[in-house]
């Protein structure tokens, strides 16, 4: 699949603009802080529905505007769809091939796009919290009903730790709420561990062509409940969750919140068999981040069988010339890759005819030649 179009009004910077879009690469150049990064959020909100960089839809609106509109033309294998969003005070509408959706989740899942950012390094630098969301994001992609089950447990969990707060123990409302709890988690981990399963070989794989071999990276999902892996029955997973529920009361209780469950768990990152939050290098770190996100695409397509939309904001210059070249040409067979680069690097020569070049100034895209 593709982006044909994209369409924006008072969102960021934008003013109004208009852009088509190459099939293969398209390059958007100029200094920092002038809407190069703002365009492939706009891009990232047509497929996740969410922000990679504030959860506040009011920093998404031009200061001057009272609602911002991203809408693009997607060409997918069962024919092109159009996607919408309005931003506003009053929330947020969605649309799809101009039918309104009653729900976010609804509208996610259209559109398939895979982000590798600067903050992509707290997937190795940071808490559990960004990479359980690595997960969550790319499984709603693919999976929409991964995202109900996902809401659901939000729920559940929001009510039993509003319970276990108040200090007064009622067993009836604790035994709905953990049932509750037992039935989406399960989904939720056996999910996740499906999905880390099949983005394993991928991602190893990844990072021995981009490192030459010389470590070997390895990943694996530590969940708070014990005893469930990839080929556990989902039936199971929910009566080992719920058994663990019971066990942690007491220390709930005590808490005051749920210390047991998938908002719990993280993604253990071994590099050479040890943490990478141990001793990764910085380049390390980001090759690994790198190697992640990559994994996605193959992932996406084994699911969907269609390739994502590959979105690089500003990483390009992490890497030499050479590593440049290779990631690029290379992504560019077999996706459409849309970069964000403040230089222009040294692929001119092979990518005349193929790609499309955007100086970005003050909020104002205008196409050039490359």
């Amino acid at each position: 699949m593709h982006l044909t179009e994209l369409n924006l009004s008072h969102f960021r910077n934008y003013t109004e603009q208009t852009i088509q879009l190459s099939p293969q690469v398209n390059l958007f150049c100029g200094d920092n802080g002038q809407g190069k990064t703002n365009a492939l959020e706009a891009i990232g909100l047509l497929a996740i529905g969410k922000s990679h960089r504030t959860s506040r839809d009011k920093d998404l609106i031009a200061w001057s505007a009272d609602t911002a509109v991203v809408d693009g033309v997607v060409e997918a294998q069962h024919g092109p769809r159009k996607l919408r969003l309005e931003l506003g005070a009053s929330g947020r509408k969605a649309f799809v091939n101009r039918v309104q959706q009653t729900k976010m989740t609804d509208f996610v899942g259209h559109f398939q796009v895979v982000l590798f950012a600067p903050e992509d390094l707290q997937l190795v630098k940071g808490g559990p919290k960004e990479r359980r969301r690595f997960i969550d994001v790319e499984l709603g992609q693919t999976q929409p009903l991964y995202l109900h089950h996902l809401a659901n447990y939000g729920r559940a969990l929001q009510q039993r730790n509003k319970l276990l707060k108040t200090g007064v123990f009622d067993e009836v409302y604790m035994a709905a709420f953990d049932e509750q709890l037992a039935l989406s988690g399960a989904h939720v981990v056996q999910r996740r561990l499906q999905f880390i399963a099949k983005m394993k070989p991928v991602a190893r794989q990844v990072y021995v062509d981009i490192s030459d071999g010389r470590e070997t990276f390895d990943f694996q999902y530590t969940s708070t409940i014990p005893r469930v892996d990839q080929d556990t029955p989902l039936a199971q997973i929910a009566e080992q969750f719920s058994r663990a529920l019971s066990d942690r009361r007491q220390t709930d209780i005590r808490m005051g919140y749920t210390t047991v469950g998938p908002h719990r768990d993280d993604l253990q990152l071994l590099l050479n068999g040890q943490d990478v939050q141990s001793f990764a290098s910085q380049g390390q770190q980001r090759t690994i981040a790198l190697s992640l996100r990559l994994a996605e695409i193959d992932f996406i397509y084994r699911e969907i069988g269609e390739y994502p939309v590959l979105l690089l904001d500003d990483v390009l210059s992490e890497l030499d010339d050479t590593r440049q070249r290779n990631l690029v040409l290379s992504m560019s067979k077999k996706v459409q890759t849309i970069i964000t680069t403040t230089t222009l690097f040294h692929l001119e020569e092979e990518l005349k005819g193929a790609a499309r070049l955007f100086h970005v100034a003050s909020g104002i895209i205008t196409e050039d030649n490359v």
